[in-house]
């Protein structure tokens, strides 16, 4: 006898799914990290690229790009010469924080709980 299926009880997603939309900044390879280097303070892309090894130029370049344009990262130019530019995290950026947080605080849990426990107990048979 096959089993009967139910119904989900989750809400429906609100239209225009808020949560896909905060996805869709955060979802990105690099991006968190690029989040949580310009929290401190504000950053000159080289600085950037000593704070976050392994990420290309070009990588970076386009993750501020995209940052930028979705309105997480203030992009100023000084004018000096050479230019130096500035990036900083918005007030949209800012909020983007405390996610990040949770998502850190998460991950450690299940980094040290017993899911990765179990993992490695299978690694080791």
């Amino acid at each position: 006898m096959p089993l009967k299926v139910r119904r989900s009880t989750a809400p429906p997603p609100p239209p225009g799914c808020p949560m896909a939309a905060c996805m869709a900044v955060l979802g990105g390879a690099w991006t968190t990290s690029v989040i949580w280097k310009l929290s401190g303070n504000p950053r000159r892309f080289g600085e950037l690229q000593r704070d976050i090894p392994g990420i290309s130029p070009k990588m970076l370049a386009a993750r501020l790009r995209s940052l930028e344009e979705k309105g997480v990262v203030r992009r100023s130019v000084a004018p000096t010469m050479p230019p130096s530019t500035e990036y900083t995290l918005s007030e949209l950026g800012r909020e983007l924080l405390p996610v990040i947080d949770a998502i850190v605080r998460v991950g450690t849990k299940l980094r040290e709980g017993p899911v990765a426990d179990g993992a490695r107990a299978r690694r080791r048979a």
